[in-house]
């Protein structure tokens, strides 16, 4: 809008409804204060009827003085001028930046060395503790171990000296399986009342998945084992070389146990104690303090890696095979190796082993697709199921003490009676299935493959009841829950999942 007065646009505009002319504010406020009258027609007008006009404001035209040509120019010089002082400006600002963030990265790289070289050192001064105090966290036993007895080896030796099977320990062998037979023999046939039925397993679904238990760096869960006390407590061995163990009902770990130096293929909770095995390539077997968190005991009773491991219905000893041919009788107190025995005319290595549920025989399985069954008394094979083809990759013995579950890498299972010594079924399973793990309920009425996918079936009958293909990677371990109330698996793609109704 031009002003009437002086042809300008007006900073603050209104109208004069007298003459319907457009004023700057100021100077017709100033004209009606002296006249009292509309400067175009005369007629009276006072401030109060003045318009305001609302606009945006608007940009005032250049002064005439300032559009000649060497004007412009100096105002482009000075809008150039203004713009190169703000880009210095913002460069020093950006090279200020990159100089602290420069500072900052090699500071985090140095404290990441720090770290490093800290852990590493706490690692290596655990595991000295270990060696030195290998007692330090274990329940005292209730009797004095018979390996400490006089005349048991009572002189300071190495870990890998054997002690021998004193006549006290074979006795203790013997007296457990003589209570557990018993036990057995009155229970009989009759299957326990709070197990779950198998129409009521069949509808089992997953109902959770846990995927942060081991690192993600080197992924694959390679071992299961459930705490039998308290069946909530869920025990891992992991690819990154880590001990878990894992409480379902608060959903979180309660310990990570660290000191293998190769991934953890064995893991087994004490049924009575706060006590966790595990066992590695790494040639070492590790008794861990679940409270304390930290490694109580190292035996060393191989010189290859270790491929199975089992405890004895004791409590108190370990069996454990491996890639140097030998199976191994150690106690767990003391880290002593008992007795340690190859079969000599087969010169295979072994890649599995589990005790009988009595303790007094137990079974290997081969490299070379053997079974072989041991008395661990006389430390002598006393027999030998041929009939897969490929490595053994997995043995379980029936609660019921007859039956002897196996998988190789022929994609079968077999099932043997131990009061026959033969092969009474097998299971072919689909075109290259892997069976990785193998186990029976508590009360050995249905047996669960892990491989490929899990599946369960109902013994004697030997039909599948269930399958689950959750995974994405190959399933490495499967457990029950007590009267099979729930379902665990582990597997390559670094998940615990559970299952139920």
């Amino acid at each position: 809008y031009l002003i009437t007065f002086c042809n300008e646009v007006p900073e603050h505009p209104c109208i004069s409804p007298v003459s319907n002319h457009v004023f700057e504010r100021r100077l017709i406020e100033k004209y009606i204060a002296e006249n009292g009258t509309d400067p175009m027609n005369g007629q009276p007008l006072s401030e109060e009827q003045l318009v305001d006009i609302k606009v945006t404001h608007p940009i005032r035209p250049k002064a005439p003085s300032a559009t000649s040509i060497p004007a412009i120019l100096k105002s482009l010089q000075d809008e150039w001028d203004a713009v190169m002082l703000h880009s210095f400006t913002l460069r020093q600002q950006l090279q200020t930046t990159r100089q602290e963030l420069s500072h900052a990265l090699y500071q985090h790289d140095a404290a990441c060395r720090v770290i490093a070289r800290l852990n590493k050192e706490v690692t290596a001064a655990r595991e000295a503790l270990a060696t030195l105090k290998p007692q330090a966290g274990l329940v005292a036993p209730q009797a004095v171990p018979a390996s400490q007895q006089p005349g048991a080896g009572g002189e300071p030796m190495e870990i890998s000296e054997q002690v021998g099977m004193t006549p006290e320990i074979i006795q203790k062998l013997q007296d457990k399986a003589t209570i557990l037979t018993t036990e057995r023999k009155k229970r009989g046939k009759t299957v326990p009342e709070d197990l779950v039925r198998a129409e009521d397993l069949s509808k089992y679904r997953q109902v959770a998945s846990h995927a942060g238990l081991h690192s993600a760096s080197v992924p694959g869960i390679l071992s299961l084992d459930v705490c039998p006390a308290d069946t909530n407590k869920v025990l891992t061995g992991g690819a990154d070389k880590n001990v878990v163990v894992f409480d379902k009902s608060e959903e979180q770990i309660v310990a990570t146990l660290k000191g293998h130096t190769k991934k953890v293929t064995s893991v087994i909770y004490h049924p009575s104690q706060s006590v966790v095995f595990s066992a590695s390539p790494d040639t070492t077997i590790r008794v861990w303090s679940v409270t304390g968190g930290n490694c109580v005991q190292v035996v060393r009773a191989h010189e290859a890696g270790v491929t199975g491991l089992s405890l004895h219905a004791t409590g108190d000893y370990l069996l454990s095979s491996s890639e140097d041919q030998y199976w191994a009788f150690s106690d767990i107190q003391t880290g002593k190796v008992l007795t340690k025995v190859t079969d000599e005319s087969a010169g295979c290595a072994l890649t599995c082993a589990q005790f009988h549920p009595d303790g007094l025989i137990f079974g290997t399985g081969t490299a070379d697709s053997q079974i072989k069954i041991w008395d661990l008394k006389e430390r002598t094979n006393v027999a030998n199921f041929p009939g897969h083809s490929g490595p053994v990759t997995s043995i379980a013995f029936s609660e019921n003490g007859y039956y002897l579950a196996t998988g190789a890498q022929d994609s079968s299972l077999k099932l043997w009676d131990l009061r026959k010594l033969k092969n009474f079924k097998t299971i072919t399973l689909d075109n290259n299935y892997e069976v990785k793990s193998l186990v029976f309920d508590q009360s050995g009425t249905y047996l669960a493959v892990a491989g490929s996918d899990i599946r369960v079936y109902i013994c004697k009958q030997w039909s599948e009841v269930l399958n689950f293909t959750d995974h994405t990677g190959l399933v490495t371990g499967v457990a029950f829950g007590e009267h099979a109330k729930f379902l665990t698996s582990a597997g390559m793609d670094r998940s615990l999942r559970f299952y139920s109704l």
